[in-house]
């Protein structure tokens, strides 16, 4: 007998091999530098209540009827100043970062595995690339938000988006959802190596300044472990180069709008450098796991010009981990420990050659 199908229901072939799926979830970036497209990626990031907490009725009219008339056009004069011909960097990196990640997990696994990209602010959209999965019969799903420190206006609207796109599916799958990876091994190790190949190829410098993306004070004391979770990252990673409390530094960058955010910032750490005899400066932005505006402009072009302006005379940025060999394995790392117990078609998808080594 036929198996009868649907139009608006997934695969229900019964001798079908499910798969798992892994959701790697960014912020996303405009689909060009144009200014409209910039336009409709701010209109989506800005008008997120998790990203800008104001109340709807101020913000909304504000952003529409004043930012989205103004900033559009100085956001996008950065983005083509980074932008390539790959696109931009945070997409080109976070699709080259999937794909390494299939091959090291391809290694390891013995049941099939699919890996999906999703953008919380532009395509491919978090929705999308969902879909993707339930038509490659993806049972069971793993998202891992690439934000190594856990922030309410990040993380949490992947989990907002995921279960929003959820709530449309007659078939939810089985869900688990990682939280962070601040002081995962893996990651550490690998933001290590980075530093310390950077130092091998261009020697070293007096400090090293680690940059974090800012928030506002006011999330923080609502509750918001971001602030803590960066600061453990930054000491673990200074423990891990040896460095002395006098060679290394945590800064916040990226301050938008009125009112205090984590201090310090980056721009007045950086242009205060000079003055305390600080003459060469290498700065490296831990909590963006892929290279993008906030690396690329404002700290690579705009911060070097602002500590040599200030009479610094040696400026370094060690880009982010991006699709490096040890990135990929570290996420890889974090995915077979969140996979755990978990099978397909009652078979389990860990590699017991992989889980030896």
């Amino acid at each position: 007998m036929p198996i009868v199908r649907y139009l608006d229901t997934p695969n229900f072939d019964h001798d079908a091999t499910e798969k798992l799926g892994v959701l790697l979830v960014n912020s996303g970036t405009p689909d060009s530098p144009a200014t409209r497209d910039v336009r409709r990626f701010l209109a989506r990031l800005l008008g997120d209540p998790r990203v800008v907490e104001a109340p709807r009725a101020f913000w909304l009219p504000l952003l529409h009827g004043v930012i989205l008339r103004t900033r559009p056009f100085r956001s996008a004069r950065k983005y083509r100043s980074i932008w390539t011909e790959q696109g931009s960097p945070l997409m080109r990196y976070s699709l080259e970062l999937r794909a390494a990640l299939q091959a090291e997990l391809a290694h390891r696994v013995i049941a099939p595995i699919q890996i999906e990209l999703g953008m919380l602010y532009a395509n491919p959209s978090v929705p999308a690339a969902l879909a993707r999965l339930r038509e490659a019969d993806c049972r069971r799903i793993l998202v891992v938000p690439m934000f190594p420190q856990y922030c309410g206006a990040s993380t949490a609207p992947v989990f907002d988006q995921v279960t929003r796109e959820l709530q449309r599916w007659r078939w939810v799958p089985e869900l688990r959802f990682v939280s962070d990876y601040h002081d995962h091994p893996g990651y550490i190790a690998a933001l290590r190596n980075s530093v310390r190949e950077h130092w091998e190829h261009h020697g070293r410098t007096q400090h090293l300044l680690m940059s974090f993306h800012g928030i506002p004070e006011k999330y923080f004391r609502k509750g918001d472990p971001y602030f803590c979770r960066s600061q453990r990252t930054a000491r673990l990673l200074a423990d891990e180069l040896n460095l002395g409390a006098d060679e290394w530094s945590v800064a916040f960058q990226s301050k938008y709008g009125p009112g205090a955010w984590l201090k310090p910032y980056c721009d007045e750490v950086i242009e205060a450098m000079p003055a305390r005899g600080v003459r060469s400066v290498a700065v490296i932005c831990p909590g963006f796991s892929a290279d993008c505006l906030e690396t690329v402009e404002e700290i690579e072009i705009e911060n070097r010009e602002r500590f040599l302006h200030a009479g610094g005379e040696r400026f370094d940025y060690i880009p982010a981990l991006n699709a490096r060999p040890d990135h990929s394995r570290a996420i890889a790392d974090l995915v077979a420990q969140h996979l755990q117990g978990w099978a397909v078609n009652n078979v389990s998808w860990l590699n017991a050659a992989a889980v030896a080594r």
